[in-house]
């Protein structure tokens, strides 16, 4: 049995170092009667060999521009954390992409890095789901390689408050109200909106194109006790950081509680890894810019631990977005 498990990894592992490389280029959804502008970046399949890019900082491999590579492609889509933004998990974009995956993130507008003005907001919490619909439906219609895209095999990833998005777009309902426990305490703006009596301004709505999520640490968790996620029945792998690494306030905060409202998801604990041990591995600028962001637990290599991630996310998306007949 191990040595079958060793082979089964030993193949997995050459599949993902012989696939193409990945394509990434910008892109814009107009703003329109839904919601405002859209910045997004798009990783494809692609033919050429990957090269160093400096990014805000950041390195990529990739190759920008490149013509995208194959047909029936599945979609995956990524929403950031908090104050994030669409390059903060490009390893794994470029994973995904390397395996055969479009990849579209998007800056979720009021909450990125650049613009802050609605974080932890109540409009940030009921649009963010909109986001990504929206993002759906420009990869399906607008994008100028949309022919190429399955539209029956998207899947989506998202990390913190990105984990939040992906429940409510796989069919998780948050309980956005006056007196919800825990959120009276809470620092989110969201809370205090909710206690001094004002309500979401419009429903917060799922998205069945969806058809599997890989979940990461998501937040805030207390929006969903289990009864509200029990309209979740797509597959869900979920990750949760240590919380014995929470001197951040978040790490292993919330993985565990959601795991309960979940029917049977693909459940991975990290031992010793922070909640932003999940982001891509910083360069020493942005170790300098960010620390908080960019050091891990004494021990921990995040370079090894996101090659594990990435072979079991691959793993999940392939298994469950297998293409139909």
């Amino acid at each position: 049995m191990r040595r079958a498990i060793l082979l089964s990894a030993f193949y997995l592992f050459l599949e993902l170092t012989v696939a193409n490389a990945a394509g990434v280029r910008n892109f814009d959804i107009p703003a329109d009667a839904a919601g405002p502008g859209i910045r997004l970046l798009v990783w494809t399949p692609c033919a050429e060999t990957p090269r160093e890019m400096d990014a805000r900082g950041a390195i990529f491999f990739a190759v920008p521009g490149c013509a995208v590579t194959g047909e029936k492609l599945p979609l995956i889509v990524i929403s950031h954390g908090r104050r994030g933004w669409f390059g903060g998990h490009h390893d794994t974009a470029a994973a995904l992409a390397d395996a055969g995956f479009v990849v579209a993130a998007l800056n979720h507008p009021g909450d990125t890095w650049r613009d802050t003005s609605r974080t932890d907001s109540l409009s940030v919490l009921v649009e963010r789901p909109a986001d990504i619909k929206r993002l759906i439906d420009y990869m399906l219609d607008g994008w100028p390689d949309a022919a190429r895209i399955d539209a029956r095999r998207i899947g989506l990833y998202g990390f913190s408050f990105g984990g939040y998005t992906g429940l409510a777009v796989i069919g998780g309902n948050p309980d956005l109200r006056k007196g919800l426990p825990n959120c009276a305490t809470s620092s989110l703006v969201a809370c205090k909106q909710l206690e001094s009596g004002e309500a979401p301004g419009q429903p917060v709505t799922s998205d069945p194109r969806v058809r599997a999520a890989v979940i990461v640490d998501p937040y805030p968790a207390f929006v969903f006790p289990e009864t509200n996620l029990k309209e979740v029945t797509v597959p869900v792998q979920l990750w949760s950081s240590d919380p014995a690494q929470n001197a951040d306030g978040l790490s292993g905060c919330c993985a565990s509680a959601i795991k309960q409202g979940l029917a049977a998801p693909d459940y991975h604990f990290v031992t010793h890894a922070k909640h932003f041990s999940f982001l891509a591995t910083c360069t020493p600028k942005e170790a300098q810019g960010n620390p908080a962001a960019c050091t891990d637990a004494p021990g921990f290599d995040r370079k090894d631990f996101h090659q594990h991630l990435h072979a079991e996310m691959i793993a999940f998306f392939r298994k469950h977005l297998a293409e139909s007949e």
